[in-house]
């Protein structure tokens, strides 16, 4: 795909210049949603592809996308103690979440098609997929979002989505 040879290349332009020239869609950012389980995994793990995801970003060309209720559950969650790190703090998971809705691209769902997917609690991460734009979820879970490449979305392990981006073996 183009976006992968420019992303790989370095020749692709950042989130702001896109914006600001208003690129054409050859040009733009692809989106992805990061699950929830992703970071939560980056929490636990130093050492894992969701953790590295994580530290990369901002990824020029790859533009992580949020909802209202993404960030709500990403909260939620990553508010628990037992997702807390020996030495972080709830004041500092917060501040690194904040920091990542900072660098998203904030999208409203206006619309609902629930159930779709075998879990519903993951229906919402579907539909900001496909209200965003998004090519990509990154879960640990993709067999919860079997069916969403009808949507024209794919769902994509951390590993997976790092080594397509990275081009690591």
């Amino acid at each position: 795909m183009a976006w992968e040879a420019e992303v790989l290349s370095g020749k692709s332009r950042s989130h702001a210049e896109v914006r600001r020239r208003g690129g054409g869609s050859e040009h733009m950012p692809v989106r992805i949603v990061l699950d929830t389980c992703v970071l939560v995994a980056a929490a636990r793990s130093l050492e894992g592809a969701s953790n590295r995801i994580l530290r990369s970003l901002p990824i020029d060309g790859i533009e992580p996308c949020l909802s209202v209720a993404l960030y709500a559950e990403w909260q939620e969650v990553l508010s628990r103690p037992e997702n807390l790190q020996a030495r972080q703090t709830l004041a500092n998971a917060k501040a690194f979440l904040r920091y990542l809705a900072s660098i998203c691209h904030h999208q409203d769902v206006h619309f609902l098609w629930r159930p779709f997917l075998k879990d519903p609690d993951d229906d919402f991460i579907l539909e900001l997929a496909f209200a965003a734009g998004a090519r990509y979820i990154v879960t640990h879970n993709t067999r919860d979002f079997a069916g969403s490449d009808q949507l024209g979305i794919q769902a994509m392990t951390p590993g997976n989505f790092y080594r397509l981006v990275f081009h690591k073996t």
